[in-house]
């Protein structure tokens, strides 16, 4: 455990030195903030340097490992209908909790005057996860070829983000990225191994990957389908 802590404090003092560096040279060079505010900024990235090892040893822990058990497991139950639902849920469970989302649902509904509530936006952009999780894990099953299936999935987004209010293609593409997060990603793909490497004839590295570029297209098509039936 305390060789664990050590590598995920120099992976998390790694990540946000950067960032710390940056905000203090231009603070004593050019920007000058008033002192009680660059106190926040230290103890607010002290504070999140403590979550993020707290988190990443956490995912590390418990996360992977039952992401992978639940995967090999199954294909057990012999049941394709049993992997979408669990897919479904759990697509929708980790992206309602991850925080890029969170964060990008409290602007927009700061931005917009409470016209898309946080929440809402949540739960499209977490509907639409879970939806397309839950197809990339029958691809999985099935076999078909990601190509494919990528190159329908963008250019029906791209026909989608012409027809829909213009208004909505930024959010969609944003809603997009901010679902391949530090506690999504792990859960998914792990998800995604597991179930690949109970399957004869496949390989971990080309099934096991990509579920997160697949599950992330599902807020794109979510997000201009729900401006369409806002319009």
């Amino acid at each position: 455990m305390i060789s664990l802590l050590k590598e995920k404090l120099a992976e998390v003092l790694q990540a946000m030195a950067p960032l710390v560096a940056t905000v203090c040279l231009l603070q004593f060079t050019l920007v000058h903030a008033p002192v009680e505010l660059f106190i926040q900024f230290v103890v607010g990235s002290m504070l999140a340097a403590t979550g993020m090892l707290l988190l990443l040893t956490g995912i590390d822990i418990g996360i992977l490992p039952m992401g992978r058990f639940l995967g090999a497991e199954l294909p057990k139950k012999q049941s394709l209908l049993l992997i979408i639902a669990v897919a479904f849920a759990i697509g929708f469970a980790v992206t309602s909790a991850e925080p890029d989302v969170l964060v990008l649902g409290g602007q927009v509904d700061v931005v917009s005057g409470g016209a898309m509530p946080r929440q809402a936006v949540v739960f499209v952009i977490a509907l639409g996860v879970g939806l397309f999780t839950a197809l990339a894990m029958v691809r999985i099953v099935t076999g078909w070829s990601m190509r494919n299936i990528l190159m329908v999935s963008f250019l029906t987004a791209l026909i989608l983000a012409w027809v829909a209010p213009a208004t909505f293609v930024p959010l969609a593409f944003d809603s997009g990225s901010v679902t391949t997060g530090v506690l999504s990603a792990p859960v998914m793909i792990s998800l995604a191994m597991g179930l690949s490497s109970v399957l004869a004839g496949r390989s971990a590295v080309s099934d096991g990957f990509g579920i997160m570029g697949f599950a992330s297209i599902g807020p794109i098509f979510a997000i201009l389908l729900m401006g369409m039936l806002l319009s």
